[in-house]
């Protein structure tokens, strides 16, 4: 037997394998500690940090609501958001339920319905710049929340073993772990909005929120607000300045500036089966290779906050959200 034709029967078996999975597991899960190819590969909980700025965001958008019918056929609910900005915090109550079309849920690769969630957060107004960033699965469950309520959560809950042999789209016991948008061997059932559902109903986030940036009007034109990311700094939508300090430089799309590894380890499973790409561990962040620092972000000045504030952003390239947050926690 060839070693083609061999390779053909192996993605057969890892096919039936993830969808078989999928029926009675998350194919993502807000549990997982997702950390990107960087220098720091263990995520820290207690980072030493040390200021080098700081910015208030008390004036920007602390009475944004939203309380609509969802009509969408795999919603049928009401989408409901209150932010307030109260002494230190900026507050956000909602039920999880999102304000724009969905795809179909449940679907084949992703056999969960939609359902209400008690979402209550509270960001700092005062956000603080540091030196050091703070990976997934550090002091807060969440890396941030979309202004319609609804979480971001970029990783997923899926691995393989050493092997390649044995891959779970719910279990993150594997050394490799399974990226939801950066790979087509597995798929996790998201939608056109880059998410998809966990198995307690929380529809979730991996990367742009194109319907929720529609409803905000985020287009070529304009920087785009969509969220406050856990540390409380605000997040946008793709375009941001080509100068990063000059609000009359033209707008152009932001990358990130991730690119595939470049020495592959002996342990990785097949690259003929699992291309570049498919796990976190192919990416590592270049410094210089596209506009933003590791933690998908960058000091600069926006419409909100004319003075320049550290900012992060959603992006159409790896890693779509921040894996990390740069500020104190």
């Amino acid at each position: 037997m060839n070693h083609s034709l061999l390779n053909k029967i192996k993605l057969l078996k890892i096919s039936l394998l993830s969808a078989a999975i999928c029926s009675i597991v998350a194919c993502g899960s807000d549990e997982q500690s997702i950390t990107t190819a960087t220098d720091e590969s263990t995520p820290s909980s207690s980072n030493s940090t040390t200021a080098t700025g700081s910015s208030s965001t008390e004036q920007v958008l602390c009475d944004y609501s939203y309380n609509e019918y969802n009509d969408s056929t795999s919603v049928q609910t009401t989408s409901s958001a209150d932010w307030a900005c109260t002494g230190t915090t900026r507050d956000v109550v909602a039920n999880g339920i999102p304000d724009h079309d969905v795809g179909t849920f449940p679907n084949p690769d992703n056999p969960n319905t939609i359902s209400e969630q008690t979402v209550s957060e509270s960001f700092t107004l005062t956000p603080i710049q540091s030196d050091t960033k703070t990976l997934m699965g550090g002091p807060r469950g969440v890396l941030g929340i979309v202004l319609n309520g609804v979480k971001i959560d970029a990783g997923t809950g899926g691995s393989c073993d050493d092997s390649g042999d044995n891959c779970s789209l719910g279990d993150n016991s594997g050394n490799w772990s399974i990226e939801a948008l950066s790979q087509d061997t597995f798929s996790f059932g998201t939608d056109d909005n880059n998410a998809h559902v966990q198995p307690d109903g929380t529809y979730h986030y991996h990367g742009m929120p194109e319907g929720f940036v529609t409803l905000r009007g985020g287009n070529s034109s304009t920087m785009t607000l969509i969220a406050w990311a856990a540390d409380g700094f605000p997040i946008y939508a793709r375009y941001g300045y080509s100068t990063a300090d000059d609000a009359s430089s033209p707008l152009k799309v932001m990358t990130g500036s991730y690119q595939h590894i470049s020495t592959v380890s002996d342990n990785r499973p097949s690259i003929e089966i699992y291309p570049l790409g498919t796990f976190a561990q192919d990416w590592e962040y270049v410094a210089g290779s596209g506009d933003l620092d590791e933690c998908n972000g960058r000091f600069g000045v926006t419409p909100e906050f004319p003075q320049g504030i550290y900012h992060y952003y959603a992006t159409d390239t790896y890693p779509f959200f921040q894996r990390c947050v740069k500020g104190e926690l």
